[in-house]
């Protein structure tokens, strides 16, 4: 959910999951804010992980009673400002509609696809029919990740350089590590060829 959830609509019900986690930052609010949805009938089965205010209804010498769920896992003062402020970033999303964003980064999928194309040196780690607007990528050669992101970031343009989490996958593919560059409903085709030229000055001086 973390990763997705920013991209296109979603519906619980159609993905059939008992667990759907969010994260504010990822949906353009505040570190340290998220969500999750857990279905009736797992919730009923989970005990409180934390304890504290609002969660129990009632404590004696002999034990302990918790709230009806959600509550009983709403232990503590809650982060209220971050959760405030995600609150805001997911109006913003749904007004601007969530399909819109859906089709905005598809376009600029596809815009960037028809860039790399006569970029023979550029190797992209990814080719699926209908992916995301994100390109992990390396280029022939012998040049690092981290050099490539360093001119890059000196051209205006921020990527993620290392093996983002997936060392194993990496391992399989035969790669190191990749820069990755992931696009958002902020971006624009402009930027995509400002990212290309990047790419070229990285291939001259690193090809």
């Amino acid at each position: 959910g973390s990763q997705g959830a920013v991209h296109r609509p979603v519906s619980i019900p159609e993905i059939g999951c008992d667990f759907y986690a969010i994260t504010g930052h990822k949906l353009y609010g505040p570190s340290g804010s998220g969500a999750i949805w857990i279905s009736k009938d797992r919730m009923a089965e989970m005990r409180p992980f934390l304890g504290g205010g609002d969660m129990i209804r009632e404590v004696t010498r002999d034990g302990v009673s918790y709230n009806d769920p959600p509550m009983k896992f709403e232990a503590g003062t809650p982060g209220i400002v971050q959760q405030i402020g995600m609150g805001v970033a997911l109006e913003y999303l749904m007004d601007l509609g969530m399909a819109n964003v859906a089709a905005h980064e598809a376009a600029l999928r596809d815009y960037a696809v028809a860039r790399f194309k006569g970029l023979n040196w550029l190797n992209v780690q990814g080719q699926a029919p209908g992916k995301g607007a994100i390109f992990s990528f390396t280029l022939h050669g012998a040049a690092h990740a981290h050099d490539i992101s360093t001119v890059l970031d000196k051209k205006g343009i921020a990527v993620r350089a290392g093996t983002h989490c997936a060392m194993p996958l990496l391992d399989h593919l035969g790669v190191g590590a990749t820069c990755r560059a992931s696009f958002g409903l902020y971006n624009t085709t402009e930027e995509v060829d400002r990212l290309v030229e990047a790419l070229e000055l990285c291939h001259e001086l690193f090809g």
